[in-house]
């Protein structure tokens, strides 16, 4: 297998912190996005997508989405299980990576790529043009501050995001929160609950993956 990576994008970091937790070593190769490395012909054959995670098996195929990478990984390396230990587990961590997945790290990546000047025509992932819209980063920025405010509820009573159980759905919500502060969306003063959980799970070896 080999992994396709970026260690300054968030989403790759969420298959880094997963292999970590399973003990994977993966063989990784490392592309370029400052530079487009990613629409060259070469990663094009790997991914016509042109983005980062893809893990390309060894027949060839190509996984590129974080839930099929990490879904692949679950079932090669069952132990210690980051997808829930019974059937109510299981679908309570795809519930929650849903709703941070989609309602956090999906706005941050709004907020982010439609104001940095960077992304200036590139404010959609992928090979084709879109121009910023000011408008959404402002709507992005709302969005990840109500989610903040979601998770520091639902940690009021549980360990990590889903009870007693480090899970897909953790990682999703360290790489978001991280993504969040380096963007200038800080934990909020009184999220007392989320920040403790934050401190615990940054604390975690796979965290520095």
């Amino acid at each position: 297998m080999k992994f396709y990576d970026c260690t300054t994008a968030p989403s790759p970091r969420r298959v880094r912190i997963f292999a970590a937790e399973k003990g994977l070593d993966l063989e990784t190769v490392q592309i370029d996005l400052g530079s487009g490395e990613q629409f060259g012909e070469e990663f094009r054959k790997v991914n016509p997508d042109c983005v980062v995670p893809a893990l390309q098996l060894d027949d060839g195929t190509c996984l590129s989405e974080v839930m099929a990478i990490c879904q692949y990984l679950e079932e090669l390396q069952p132990e210690p299980t980051l997808w829930g230990r019974t059937p109510e587990e299981r679908a309570l961590v795809t519930m929650w990576h849903t709703k941070i997945e989609q309602q956090g790290l999906i706005g941050m990546m709004e907020k982010f790529r439609n104001s940095a000047k960077g992304f200036k025509g590139r404010a959609l992932q992928g090979p084709d043009s879109y121009e910023q819209i000011p408008e959404l980063a402002e709507r992005g920025r709302k969005r990840v501050q109500a989610c903040l405010k979601k998770l520091d509820q639902q940690l009021s009573n549980n360990e990590f995001v889903v009870g007693d159980l480090y899970s897909i759905a953790d990682i999703t919500a360290q790489v978001f929160v991280d993504f969040a502060i380096r963007g200038n969306v800080p934990i909020p003063d009184d999220a007392h609950n989320l920040r403790r959980w934050h401190e615990a799970v940054s604390s975690r070896s796979s965290a520095k993956a």
